[in-house]
This record gives C-alpha cells, structure tokens and sequence, in this order.
C-alpha cells in the first residue's frame, strides 16, 4: 500500500491533505474548547472576586486581620483604657464614608490615635538619647507635643482625605450608572434588577459606584425596604448626589410615577453637573499656573535680561575704582 502511494503522486498528495484538514480540526476544536473553558473559569473568578469584595466590605468578621485587631483592640481595654469615642455616631458615619464598615472601625481607630500619641515622641526621644545628641530640654519638649499633636490628628486627616477621594468617585461615576439604570428599565427590570445588573456591569470601571449598588442589592434580597436600602446608601456615602437620587427614587416610589423619566431627568442633570465640574477645573488652571510661572521663570528671565547690563557695569567700575 505505501508502495503504491509512493508511486502515485495525486494519492500521495490527496491523504496528505487529508492528514492535514484532519489535524487542523482536531486543533481548531481543541482550542474553541480550551477559550471556553478559560472564558467560564475567568468569569467564575470575576464573579468570585465581587463576592469576596462585597463580603469584606459588608463585614470583616471572618478576616483574619480583623481577628488581630479585635484581639488587640480587647487587650487594650481590659488594661482600663475605653476606646469608645464620645462622638461615636459621627465617628462612625466618618469611617464609613471613608471605606471602613467594620463594627470594630471605631475601637481600632481610636486605639490607632492613643498608639501614635505615645509611639511618635517616645521614638524620637529614644532616637535622641541613643544617637548621643545634645538637646535643650526646651526643644525636646516642643518637638515632643508636636509629635504628639500630629500623631492625634494624623488619622482624621487620613481619613477625611480618603473619604474625599472616593466621594468624588462616586461622583464622577455616578452618571454612568444612571445611564445605564435608565435602560435597565426602560427594558423592563424592576428597581432591585437594576441595581444588581447595573452593580455587575460596573465592578471595572467604577468599582466603587458597583460596590454601592451591590450592597442595596444585597439589603434589599435581605428584607429591607426600597425606602430603608436607598436612606442607608446615602447615608453610607455621604454624598449629596447619592442623597437626592434616594430621595428622588422614594418619591416617585411613594407617589407611583414614572421610575424611568426621574432616572432620565435626574440622569441628564449629573451630566450637566460633571461637565459644569470639568471646566470650573479647567478655567482655574490659569490662576494656579500663574503661581508656579512667577516663581520659576520670572527670576529666570529678569536674570537673563538684567546679566548683560550688570557684567558690562562690572567692567566699566572696577577699573574706574582701582584707579585704572
């Protein structure tokens, strides 16, 4: 058999081809099959990465750092130090906005504050007296409050800056997702549909804004009411934005009006107000370059200017007063 094909050239070349198309498909279908696998475990692992996010945003209780600070937080109060705060509801308003839905937010926060109130001025007075450096006790006692006071104020100024950057987040997405809501039911989702495809859709480009309409999902899959989910989402952002949109939703919800004209109308003013934000930052941009331009290039250019004056009044003087 091999004989003969080895002699007949069009047979020879026909189980070539054969042989060929054969391989090819085995290799064609084993690769749709391996992109469909991959594409099913990637969206497994996409959906298993937002619900890990949602759980540790929800609750810390089973992470193992939260232990380590509930233990911490427990030691330092059994040794007679109370850790609750006297502004506790605005404390805890602040850690919320900022990120920090932990029930142990608080205790840990303020245990933070008493940590660096004492650790920051005992090291530098260590760091002192062991590099052998000579200091009035005037001075140590000044840079030793300064520390102090910095280490109790550091950790509002964190937090109020970090509750800042994703206020604006929220802000900046916020309109996408209106949009986005706005054709979920129009296309005929209820309000909690919504929320959840429009909370799926979002996790990469706005995750925060994604992991805000997840969390009224999950409160409202839980029992709560539209109005108790869409009060409690705006009171956890804090964003003046969030609130009037919850507002906005428990009226028409209260007064049976149309859900897709409020999101088309609340829709188009976010977009207005994104686009007033953008040019109030873009007309400010002159005045803040001005500060750098008067103090970099201007003693530049009035150097530049002024040296061909100043080296010839240096030739034409010095002569003249050495008495050449």
């Amino acid at each position: 058999m091999l004989g003969v094909l080895s002699l007949n050239g069009p047979m020879r070349f026909a189980l070539l081809a054969l042989v060929f198309v054969i391989v090819m498909a085995i290799v064609i279908l084993m690769s749709n099959a391996y992109a469909r696998r991959a594409a099913t475990r990637s969206r497994l692992d996409e959906v298993r990465g937002q619900q890990s996010r949602l759980t540790a945003s929800a609750s810390l209780r089973g992470d193992t750092m939260a232990k380590g600070w509930h233990k911490l937080t427990a030691i330092i109060e059994k040794s007679g130090i109370s850790l609750v705060d006297t502004q506790g509801d605005s404390l805890r308003a602040r850690l919320v906005a900022a990120g920090y839905n932990s029930p142990l937010a608080p205790k840990v926060f303020t245990a933070v504050r008493l940590g660096m109130l004492v650790v920051l001025p005992t090291i530098f007075v260590s760091v002192i007296f062991l590099g052998g450096t000579e200091v009035s006790p005037f001075k140590l006692y000044l840079f030793g409050v300064a520390l102090a006071i910095f280490g109790l104020y550091a950790p509002n100024l964190f937090i109020s800056a970090k509750a800042d950057r994703r206020r604006e987040a929220i802000v900046n997405g916020f309109p996408d997702s209106l949009d986005l809501m706005l054709v979920c039911v129009e296309a005929g989702l209820g309000m909690e549909a919504a929320f959840d495809r429009v909370g799926r859709e979002m996790q990469n480009s706005h995750p925060l804004v994604a992991e805000m309409l997840s969390i009224v999902t999950l409160e409202l899959r839980a029992g709560s009411t539209r109005e108790e989910a869409l009060r409690n989402m705006a009171t956890r952002t804090q964003v003046t934005e969030i609130r009037s949109f919850a507002t906005l939703l428990i009226q028409s919800d209260k007064l049976g009006s149309s859900i897709g004209e409020t999101l088309r109308v609340y829709a188009s003013e976010m977009r207005e107000k994104r686009r007033m934000r953008a040019e109030e930052k873009a007309h400010r941009l002159p005045v803040l370059l001005s500060v750098p331009l008067v103090a970099c290039m201007l003693p530049v250019m009035i150097g530049v200017l002024m040296l061909p004056a100043i080296i010839r009044l240096v030739r034409e003087m010095l002569p003249a007063m050495s008495g050449g």
